[in-house]
């Protein structure tokens, strides 16, 4: 393999982020640090408010896509210049020395992979769930823990299902898990706790595990959805 560093695209699909989005890239920044192999690429899905004038104060521009966190991967994936593919949420911060972490997990055979999970706050239970995320296991794998892929096993697995409006990252992980070499690396993301906090984080989990078991019982998306956004405050969906 080449002493070069291979490239490695960022894609990070946003919606009505004005809030915290020039604020979440500056943070990114920081943690990219000197790597000069690293391209960033914000997938706005028709934001209504001032997400994509934040995204240019940050010194960054959006390409656009419908609104759909798949559609809005796959539009990311399809312009995306890397040799690796990592999609991260627009709470979600990945550890110091992220980039590094995943060449050297790519180096070492793996295909695809994520990172542990932590929430921005002490909660007991919450660090107790979080505890479980470094276990292989599917219904511990989902997007917030942030998804890293050789374009190589994204062509040959194919792009995110963009029928899928909940659930999209599981499936996604489930094939990648089927067709290459998937790792949890040791580190963890720190994440936002805040649909938690608004949710109550038992009963946000047993939203959460009640979506998780009816999607593999073969219910629809459409009553997938319905579902999420009676349940859920805060939801994007």
């Amino acid at each position: 393999m080449s002493s070069k560093k291979q490239l490695i695209s960022i894609i990070i699909p946003v919606y009505n982020e004005s809030e915290g989005i020039r604020f979440f890239l500056q943070e990114l920044n920081s943690r990219i640090g000197s790597d000069e192999y690293i391209e960033v690429i914000v997938v706005d899905g028709e934001s209504t408010d001032d997400t994509v004038i934040e995204i240019q104060k940050a010194g960054l521009s959006a390409i656009h896509s419908e609104k759909g966190r798949a559609k809005q991967l796959n539009a990311g994936a399809y312009q995306a210049k890397g040799e690796i593919l990592y999609f991260l949420h627009a709470d979600t911060h990945p550890p110091h020395g992220f980039s590094k972490m995943i060449r050297n997990a790519v180096k070492e055979g793996i295909e695809a992979g994520n990172f542990r999970l932590s929430f921005d706050t002490g909660y007991f239970l919450m660090r107790c769930y979080a505890w479980f995320t470094r276990f292989d296991l599917l219904p511990f794998r989902f997007g917030d823990q942030s998804i890293f892929v050789t374009k190589k096993l994204f062509e040959k697995v194919g792009p995110y299902k963009e029928d899928h409006v909940v659930m999209e990252d599981n499936e996604f992980i489930k094939r990648l898990r089927k067709h290459g070499k998937f790792k949890v690396l040791e580190q963890s993301v720190v994440t936002s706790a805040r649909k938690y906090h608004e949710n109550g984080f038992i009963r946000l989990q047993l939203i959460f595990t009640l979506i998780f078991i009816l999607y593999y019982a073969g219910v629809s998306q459409d009553k997938l959805v319905q579902i999420y956004r009676r349940l859920i405050k805060m939801g994007k969906v």
